[in-house]
């Protein structure tokens, strides 16, 4: 491909050799640089592209795009043949030329971004699960994975950078994809991860704060603004209204609004809700009213669902010529990992969720405390190397919302798990909740599900949809669905 031709939404200038070569493939990683390639140079937290000039042009590359000047030492070494291009944001610039790259890919497909601090993930699995019920082919992109037909590949980061989105989408495409839904993250937006990208739909589920330090976002108002970003590109933004932000969200809005929540001002809402049990499953039920009327039936727990559920239904409508469809996907959905019930005893409920902070393990109990258990039994640890702080307050909040909490390993890394169970141990104390210590996880597992009572909710959190335990820089393989299946055929094993 024309060099030329991927730089056509670019505003750059030319600093050496000129713009009319052959470009073979596009790269911003200097290590798969190979002859013909056009190298972007990125400024990371811990990498700078700008630094390995010299080597990518020792391999062979036919351009370089730039936001640094150039250093004298450095200019010189660059033969004139090499074509090098000065940007004012080298992510944007990716961005955009990823686009290109992949012939614009997203202009093919129908978008829909979700954006919020949590609900993201059920909400795109529950739009993937509508429309494909409906006969619309629908690639994913999110936390747990990439969905493109019926390839699986496991996620790095909620939002990819701007290269493997474009090229994601162009294989969607290939694979006979009519529409992808995808993660936004607030990273993704400021990063430029999605430059260059006009949503058909962006979707506000709720905000709160999180994603707030050195590394991430300044405060939360630097947080809410990069998350309003979205609705500047996107043709029709879908808000829950019920939110205490999502005035300021919609505030400097670019696109329709829609909206959706609990009360009758939205444009689609839910009244008549109710939380049901069946053998092993908890779920929840309520009636559509405003833009649709329908009854909706999912196995899923948790009121917040409902919300997540409108926010599905809300932008599927248009794609759905029978309701029907959209009652009999969401009594199907399932997410891995986010109050996922598994089905191992008739006699108690038990759910595997990805909560792995105090906000949202409080938020995951306080919803289950509504089904009225007999018990709330919560097996958890935490992550090494991380925030002491999440210890105290998980183990503030499973000692205060639990009647019994299993202290166990997660992703010890490089610390002692001992040590991690020591610390939300002195977070428990302070709630005189009643704890048990088990530092090997299928053990805490096994010990929960042998002692389970009749009308206990047992939940497994933290590790949610991750299928290996990360120890001293290995991750080795621990998915707890098979460990439960493990534990369920011993069982049958000692029955007989």
């Amino acid at each position: 491909m024309k060099l030329l031709r991927l730089l056509r939404k670019i505003d750059f200038r030319v600093v050496n050799g000129r713009v009319e070569q052959e470009i073979n493939h596009l790269v911003h990683d200097f290590r798969i640089v190979s002859t013909g390639d056009l190298f972007v140079c990125i400024k990371g937290t811990g990498k700078n592209g700008h630094h390995f000039i010299p080597e990518v042009v020792n391999k062979g590359a036919a351009a370089i795009v730039i936001e640094e000047e150039l250093k004298a030492e450095v200019k010189e070494e660059i033969p004139k043949e090499v074509c090098v291009i000065q940007v004012q944001n080298s992510r944007k610039a990716l961005a955009l030329l990823a686009a290109a790259f992949f012939d614009d890919p997203a202009q093919k497909l129908i978008t829909i971004g979700v954006t919020g601090t949590k609900g993201k993930t059920t909400t795109t699995y529950m739009i993937q699960t509508i429309l494909e019920s409906a006969g619309i082919k629908t690639g994913l992109i999110g936390t747990i994975e990439t969905r493109i037909g019926e390839v699986r590949i496991p996620a790095t980061n909620t939002t990819p950078d701007a290269y493997v989105i474009q090229e994601s989408f162009a294989q969607m495409v290939k694979a006979g994809c009519k529409a992808v839904v995808m993660e936004v993250s607030s990273q993704g937006l400021m990063m430029d991860r999605v430059t260059g990208i006009e949503f058909d739909y962006g979707i506000f589920t709720n905000l709160s704060k999180d994603h707030i330090g050195a590394n991430e976002h300044k405060d939360f108002q630097d947080y809410m603004y990069w998350k309003s970003v979205l609705f500047q590109h996107c043709k029709t933004g879908i808000f829950n209204v019920d939110d205490s932000h999502a005035g300021e969200m919609m505030k400097n809005a670019k696109c329709r609004i829609e909206t959706f929540g609990m009360e009758k001002k939205a444009d689609l809402y839910a009244d008549k809700i109710q939380l049901f049990q069946k053998p092993g499953i908890l779920g929840l039920s309520y009636h559509l009213s405003g833009r649709s009327d329908m009854n909706v039936k999912m196995e899923i727990p948790g009121r917040f669902n409902v919300y997540n559920s409108l926010a599905a239904i809300s932008v599927c409508l248009p794609f759905v010529k029978n309701l029907n469809q959209i009652e009999d996907a969401m009594s199907k959905v399932r997410v891995k990992g986010r109050g996922e019930m598994i089905k191992f005893s008739t006699e108690f409920s038990l759910i595997i969720d990805y909560a792995h902070n105090a906000m949202s393990l409080e938020h995951l109990l306080k919803s289950l405390r509504e089904y009225e258990p007999e018990r709330i039994v919560t097996l958890f640890g935490c992550g090494g190397n991380r925030d002491k702080n999440r210890r105290f307050e998980m183990g503030e909040v499973s000692g205060r919302f639990s009647d019994v909490t299993i202290i166990t390993s997660d992703n010890p890394r490089f610390e002692e798990p001992d040590a991690i169970i020591e610390d939300i141990i002195t977070g428990i104390k302070n709630t005189g909740g009643n704890y048990i210590r088990i530092p090997d996880r299928k053990e805490a597992i096994k010990y929960a599900l042998g002692h389970g009572r009749k009308g206990d909710v047992i939940v497994l959190a933290g590790k949610g949809h991750e299928d290996y335990q990360e120890i001293k820089g290995v991750k080795y393989k621990m998915d707890e669905r098979e460990m439960i299946s493990e534990i369920k055929r011993s069982q049958r094993c000692l029955e007989k």
